[in-house]
C-alpha cells in the first residue's frame, strides 16, 4: 500500500466564487472528517492530488499547513464531467492500525471456454475492510477456461491476510453470459431462407 504526502492549507473561504479561485490557481478544494471531529476544509495540490488519486484507495499523509500531520484515505472524488479535472474531495481521517470498509478493484485475468462467451463485471469494485496502513490495490480473479453460466461469488475470492468481505458472502462478482448475437444472426438467416423457398 501506498502513501503519498501532500501539503494542504487550512481554507475559510467557502462557496462557488471560492472554489472557482482555487481551482485557478491549480488546486482543489477538500474536506476532512471522521473520528467524531469537525469536518476541516482544505486546499489541496491539483497535479500532486491528481497523480494521488490514481492509485484506488490510496493512503495520503497530510501535512497540514506545517503543523498537524493527518492520515487520510479518499472518500468521494468530483471530477468535471467533461474536462476530467478535479472539482472537490472528500477525506476520510484515518488511524494507522484502524479497520475501515473501502472498495477495492476486481481484475479478471485468463481466457473463458471457447464460444464467443462474455464476462460480466457485476460487481465492478469488492467491498473489503482491511486496516488503513494495508489496503490491497486491487484483487486478480482467474477466469480461464470458465464456461456461460459459470459464476464468481465473493467467497470464491482469495483475499490478502488481515482483509475480510463487507459483502454477503454469496454476492455473485462476476459471471458468463453466453453471447447473444450469433443466435440473432443464425435466427435472421433462417427466416431469410424460409421466405426464399415461400
Amino acid at each position: 500500500m501506498s502513501e503519498v504526502k501532500l501539503a494542504a492549507e487550512t481554507r475559510t473561504e467557502f462557496g462557488k466564487g471560492a472554489a472557482r479561485r482555487i481551482r485557478r490557481d491549480n488546486k482543489v478544494p477538500g474536506v476532512l472528517y471522521g473520528h467524531g471531529s469537525d469536518p476541516l476544509h482544505l486546499t489541496l495540490p491539483g497535479h500532486d492530488l491528481l497523480m494521488a488519486l490514481r492509485t484506488p484507495n490510496v493512503l495520503i499523509s497530510l501535512d497540514i499547513d506545517g503543523k498537524t500531520n493527518e492520515l487520510a484515505i479518499p472518500k468521494s472524488v468530483q471530477r468535471d464531467p467533461l474536462k476530467g479535472f478535479l472539482e472537490h474531495v472528500d477525506l476520510q481521517l484515518v488511524k494507522r492500525g484502524e479497520k475501515v470498509t473501502v472498495e477495492i478493484p476486481v481484475n479478471a485475468e485468463g481466457e473463458l471456454a471457447p464460444g464467443g462467451n462474455l464476462l460480466e463485471h457485476v460487481l465492478n469494485a469488492l467491498p473489503v475492510e482491511a486496516e488503513a496502513t494495508h489496503i490491497p490495490e486491487a484483487v486478480t480473479v482467474s477466469v480461464e477456461g470458465l464456461e456461460a453460466g459459470a459464476s464468481i461469488h465473493a467467497k470464491d475470492i482469495t483475499l490478502p491476510s488481515g482483509v475480510t468481505l463487507a459483502v454477503e458472502e454469496d454476492a455473485v462478482v462476476l459471471q458468463v453470459l453466453q453471447a447473444q448475437v450469433e443466435e440473432a444472426a443464425e435466427g435472421e438467416q433462417a427466416e431469410g431462407e424460409e421466405a426464399a423457398e415461400a
